[in-house]
């Protein structure tokens, strides 16, 4: 099936999603935050104080609605990469309004990329946050399109991390997760997951970028959840649920951080974060 080429340029409708501190703390649990230590994130007394990438939950609809306008086969729909840039803290509780535009389809030869700008506002029309989805279609591609713009690789120094954490997930994170709005059925039931080439159900991409941005806050912020400014990242490979996690930074000289996140150890070893860079203010 061909792609809606013309999708290009054109706003959504305003997405409006309204949220309660149940919501937060959910989204919190299903990316790995324990008690006692981020009581802030899980305690409606404490806050409670919402993660920084809780943004991709409330855009997420938006994603969900260019996917399905696209014209995409969605078993062929992997998520390549995505960016958050917050303008103010996420409260704990609100009704916020997104307007989504396709701003490329590009033809990568066996596949297409669509690349999606969702900015976020709050019921007074301030900016709260902004996301950037590219949605890799398998098999979408040779429609004799522009290739666009191609990712610069970034590669961390040759020396040892700034910071190291290392977290393993459950078991049943991916069904945690998927409380918070993708349902996509590829993480949580061993038929699809083996009908589209996996062994078992795999994690949620935007899961494993949401340990990582608890990670950097804990190892980066002191725990406060206002100074992540801004993080994107390239997910380079599936996580299983039950993994272990490694999110190590190393400090750039204008205060940023590149990151990237690992699963294994030795020889098993491979990234699955990769070409990320964290904003920290």
């Amino acid at each position: 099936m061909a792609l809606n080429l013309d999708l290009v340029g054109k706003a959504s409708d305003p997405i409006t999603h309204t949220y309660s501190w149940r919501d937060t703390v959910l989204y919190a649990l299903g990316v790995g935050a324990k008690t006692p230590d981020e009581l802030d994130v899980l305690f409606e007394m404490n806050g409670p104080k919402v993660l920084p990438t809780f943004a991709v939950v409330p855009s997420f609809t938006a994603m969900l609605q260019v996917c399905g306008k696209l014209g995409a086969n969605m078993a062929m729909v992997v998520h390549g990469e995505q960016s958050i840039r917050l303008h103010r803290p996420i409260a704990p509780n609100g009704t916020l309004q997104t307007v989504a535009v396709v701003t490329g389809i590009y033809d990568k030869g066996k596949g297409a990329v669509a690349v999606v700008e969702a900015k976020t506002v709050d019921d007074a029309g301030q900016p709260v946050f902004d996301n950037v989805f590219s949605i890799f279609v398998r098999g979408a591609g040779g429609f004799g399109g522009e290739r666009g713009p191609e990712t610069v690789s970034v590669e961390p120094p040759d020396r040892d991390p700034d910071f190291a954490v290392t977290e393993r997930t459950s078991a049943e994170q991916a069904a945690l997760y998927r409380l918070s709005g993708d349902l996509n059925p590829l993480h949580i039931s061993p038929s699809m997951a083996q009908a589209v080439g996996f062994e078992r159900p795999i994690l949620h991409g935007l899961c494993t970028y949401g340990f990582a941005g608890r990670a950097i806050v804990r190892a980066v912020c002191g725990g406060d959840t206002t100074k992540l400014r801004s993080f994107a990242a390239r997910f380079s490979a599936p996580v299983l649920p039950g993994d272990e996690l490694t999110t190590s930074g190393w400090r750039n000289t204008d205060g940023s951080y590149l990151v990237r996140v690992t699963t294994g150890a030795g020889d098993a070893r491979k990234t699955v974060l990769s070409n990320a860079r964290v904003e920290i203010g």
